[in-house]
């Protein structure tokens, strides 16, 4: 396996100097996208639709087209999902990547055409591994095995011939021949669709292989581990996996996750983030260093940035990438290919830099807390967390929050559902050290919390380990994509999860 990582490892870095490209030709590379996208879908029913024929600027075209959610998409989709074609792409669209959202208990089926599958998820793959072994030119992990933590897919229409599962299971199913010699456990076991039986078999098969990467959700990969390190009663992974040296994350924030995965993983453990959804691949970790993402260019996405201030009001402004300044909270609008058309997918980020463009993922469009006038974002709610983790030298294993309202005058404050994976000495200073933490980071809430004004101190509920896993099978929602709702306008999430406290699986 030494020669097949010396040569794997060759070819992969080269690589970089697409990337390089891109980089230095960054506004070329969005126009050139620009300019093809339009060309490509101008006869299907969405291009004749809107006349892309005559789009010739960007401005022409934000004034033509319509800012669209999945709501506005879902109709065409349906059509597509029957099996007809040439409606939103003109290429036929078999796979439909589905969505769990963190929002709403409605699925979402994004389509999957085979340009997106190449030019962007399977690109934006070979990428990372290459900025992987740019950055660490000594790595073995194609001398061992990678193991992928996946979802599952199934037929979604069999007259038309058309399926849907989760984007990690539809990119399995596609990974080239090289990776699925490398890959573990096998494919049938990692695309089962039940969830406690495909966590016991993957546990049993791959502790036994030579691991040297795992790629995966940080919350069900800890699930998948922790069940390894029970079965062979080794105390840290890499008594079972001596040359583990690299996971690849994404899916949700890694912060909650960071600390649970270096008392179990070897101090040498490199983490690599990536942004990669059911929409496409957008962003990879590039640097050592520093915890932002290169956007990816040059991956069949045009991208537009709506100011988070904006959102909601009537006929907002997008900007193109080269009007975005740093330091300003922004939703994500994308063209892309697989036919989403000026599509807001719900995330919202930040520029770190704009020489070249690197981000950072600031929360959802939709998760949130501004029940007060507070404006909390999961990025004020992560950092405040690690902040009172450190102090109080706890670890969180999953948290939720949302507000508890005005009621017979009694003022209203946020709650907060946490399951710690090391509890704190004292709950009550833990609330304290997160409070001030929360002021530092957000205007909005430390106007609310002026002299208990408005809001109260956080109210924080601790629940017993398991409580989240029991919610997510509860819901029927146990592995894949699916991800705790970090941040919520309403109590749902968390009346739901108390609920469940203290009940035998």
């Amino acid at each position: 396996m030494t020669l097949f990582n010396s040569v794997i490892s060759w070819f992969i870095r080269k690589r970089i100097h697409q990337i390089e490209l891109f980089m230095k030709y960054p506004h070329d590379v969005q126009e050139e996208w620009f300019e093809n996208l339009l060309h490509t879908a101008r006869d299907t029913e969405w291009g004749l639709k809107y006349d892309y024929r005559s789009i010739k600027s960007f401005e022409q075209y934000c004034s033509r087209v319509p800012i669209s959610d999945y709501t506005d998409m879902k109709p065409y989709i349906d059509r597509l999902r029957k099996g007809e074609n040439n409606i939103l792409w003109p290429t036929e669209t078999k796979w439909f990547a589905k969505s769990s959202g963190t929002t709403s208990d409605k699925s979402k089926f994004i389509p999957v055409t085979s340009e997106a599958l190449e030019e962007c998820h399977m690109k934006g793959g070979k990428d990372l591994l290459s900025i992987y072994c740019n950055n660490y030119p000594d790595s073995l992990i194609f001398s061992g095995k990678v193991l992928g933590m996946g979802g599952s897919f199934r037929a979604d229409n069999e007259i038309a011939d058309t399926y849907h599962g989760d984007v990690s299971a539809i990119l399995m199913e596609h990974l080239p021949f090289w990776i699925q010699l490398i890959r573990t456990p096998d494919i049938s076991v990692a695309l089962m669709d039940e969830w406690e039986e495909k966590l016991y078999r993957m546990a049993m098969i791959t502790k036994d292989e030579d691991v040297t990467n795992i790629t995966g959700v940080p919350s069900w990969t800890l699930v998948l581990l922790n069940k390894i390190l029970e079965i062979t009663g080794a105390t840290n992974i890499s008594e079972v996996w001596p040359n583990l040296e690299l996971f690849i994350h994404g899916g949700v924030s890694f912060t909650p996750y960071r600390e649970q995965f270096r008392k179990i993983c070897p101090p040498g453990m490199h983490y690599l983030e990536t942004y990669n959804a059911s929409e496409g691949f957008f962003g990879i970790q590039d640097r050592i260093d520093s915890d932002d993402m290169l956007l990816m260019l040059d991956y069949g996405i045009f991208y537009e940035f709506l100011p988070a201030d904006s959102i909601g009001i009537d006929k907002p402004v997008t900007l193109p990438l080269w009007k975005v300044q740093t330091g300003i909270n922004y939703a994500m609008v994308i063209s892309t290919n697989s036919g989403l058309w000026r599509y807001m997918i719900g995330d919202t980020v930040i520029f770190t830099s704009t020489d070249p463009y690197r981000i950072k993922i600031t929360g959802r469009t939709r998760s949130f807390i501004n029940a007060f006038g507070e404006e909390l974002i999961i990025d004020n709610a992560e950092k405040a967390l690690a902040t009172a983790c450190e102090k109080t030298s706890a670890i969180v294993t999953e948290y939720t929050a949302a507000p508890i309202f005005l009621k017979d005058n009694l003022k209203a404050a946020h709650e907060w559902v946490i399951e710690f994976e090391t509890s704190p000495e004292n709950l009550e200073y833990f609330s304290e050290v997160l409070d001030n933490a929360l002021k530092s980071l957000n205007s909005d809430y430390e106007a609310k919390r002026y002299h208990n004004m408005m809001l109260l101190l956080p109210v924080i509920r601790t629940v017993e380990k398991g409580t989240f896993y029991n919610w997510f099978r509860e819901r029927g929602k146990l592995g894949g994509q699916n991800k705790v709702p970090r941040l919520s306008n309403e109590r749902k999430y968390v009346e739901e999860i108390l609920a469940l406290n203290g009940k035998d699986a």
